[in-house]
């Protein structure tokens, strides 16, 4: 049986796939039955659960389900009319040389666009990232436990789960995906790579019109829901995206056992606050602190439907990519790495929540600790018998990021040229 759910897209007179307008908050002026009328349906019980706890943030989220990224959306439109090629040695020309000719002769939208990287919001100090960078290279293999295993998990439990499931993001091209996804990652918190001309400001640029080339495919596709499910790659998934990124990765991080001050816990939360700036996302649903992001993510996920079938697939296809990424061919060892990832992420998230993800069942008495004491243990190896720290599963599943090749992956601008990954040119 194909594994697209397909449905039916809201269309227009001229064929082509409505924006819809996003509902303005209940109030005073606007009932909360209006505003349930007009907000994704998918939504629309959690929506009222979550308008409970906190209406103030309820109303943003639903709202925000139903508006794109006008910017990077004019670029995708713009440059669709040039070759895939040409449009990718444009951009990275116009990247790469924001004062040169490519820029200059560039679309006007492209223009806007590149040109707005010159200028950061008056929030952003890019002193202030140095902390957090620091702790993140000293933590770095507690944050891949925590990002592979709990944040991308809690992510995919979503409806953002949606496009990925539709487009086989992860079920065709899914080791290039979780290496393409570590180094931007990894390069956001190198030193100065969010400055100008650093690689982690290049590739949360590039991810910005991907996710705008992505929603152009889904929008011009048969499979996507407007109705149901809002537009696709909302800003409303976005801003919970960094939110989970951020706060809830240093939940996650606290119990595998990373250190950090809270100077490095601010910067840490500052460098995710300006990666999601360069995603495209509004400040109107982007958070401001570490409580501000726990809030939003937390009546996010409470507006959010159960996960579904897409949230299960994605789930066990982001856990059994992770072998093949630190190079594992075996099928036997590939199993074996799964089977270690499936019960540490069983301990993060909680056993509750991992039954509706349907992961199988083990006991994660101990797993928790014996994680913080392995990775005190690596720290001694790696420091005095450097040859015996890569022979177990704990070293192989935080050695993620070292599998990332980082400085042998050239940034191209390549996008998706089909809505399927498995019909579409690699990228």
């Amino acid at each position: 049986m194909d594994n697209r759910g397909r449905t039916r897209r809201n269309t227009g007179a001229d064929g082509h796939a409505t924006r819809s307008t996003a509902p303005q908050p209940a109030g005073e002026d606007q009932p909360i039955e209006a505003v349930k009328q007009t907000i994704p349906t998918d939504y629309i019980s959690g929506y009222e659960r979550a308008r409970l706890v906190n209406p103030e943030i309820a109303d943003k989220y639903v709202a925000h389900t139903l508006v794109a990224d006008p910017e990077a959306d004019a670029v995708v439109e713009e440059l669709a009319g040039l070759g895939r090629r040409e449009s990718a040695m444009l951009i990275r020309a116009a990247m790469d040389d924001p004062g040169g000719s490519a820029l200059a002769n560039a679309p006007a939208s492209v223009q806007r666009l590149v040109s707005s990287l010159d200028e950061p919001p008056s929030w952003v100090n890019h002193d202030e990232f140095r902390p957090g960078s620091r702790m993140f290279i000293r933590n770095s293999r507690a944050i891949l436990g925590a990002f592979v295993g709990g944040t991308l998990i809690e992510g995919f439990a979503t409806n953002i789960s949606k496009s990925f499931f539709i487009t086989g993001r992860l079920r065709d091209q899914g080791l290039r995906r979780l290496m393409q996804n570590n180094r931007q990652m990894l390069e956001s918190f190198l030193p100065d790579g969010l400055k100008r001309s650093g690689d982690g400001l290049k590739l949360s640029f590039r991810l910005r019109l991907v996710h705008a080339q992505v929603r152009r495919l889904l929008y011009e596709s048969e499979d996507w829901d407007t109705a149901a499910w809002g537009v696709p790659l909302s800003a409303a998934h976005m801003g919970l995206g960094i939110a989970g990124f951020s706060a809830r990765l240093l939940h996650h991080m606290k119990r595998l056992g990373a250190r950090f001050t809270d100077e490095e816990r601010r910067s840490f939360m500052a460098v995710w606050r300006y990666a999601g700036h360069l995603l495209g996302i509004p400040e109107s649903i982007l958070f401001t602190d570490e409580q501000d992001a726990l809030t939003l993510f937390n009546i996010a996920v409470m507006c959010e439907p159960e996960p579904g079938p897409e949230a299960v697939v994605m789930a066990h296809s982001l856990i059994n990519s992770a072998p093949l990424l630190v190079g594992m061919k075996a099928p036997r060892e590939r199993q074996r790495l799964a089977r270690y990832i499936f019960r540490v992420s069983r301990a993060i998230i909680g056993p509750e929540f991992a039954d509706k993800l349907r992961y199988p069942r083990t006991s994660t008495f101990g797993v928790l600790p014996l994680f913080r004491l392995q990775a005190r243990y690596h720290t001694f190896l790696a420091r005095w018998l450097p040859r015996f720290t890569n022979h177990n599963s704990f070293t192989q599943f935080t050695g993620l990021l070292d599998a990332s090749n980082v400085s042998e992956m050239e940034i191209n601008y390549n996008m998706p040229d089909h809505v399927y990954s498995e019909n579409s040119t690699p990228w």
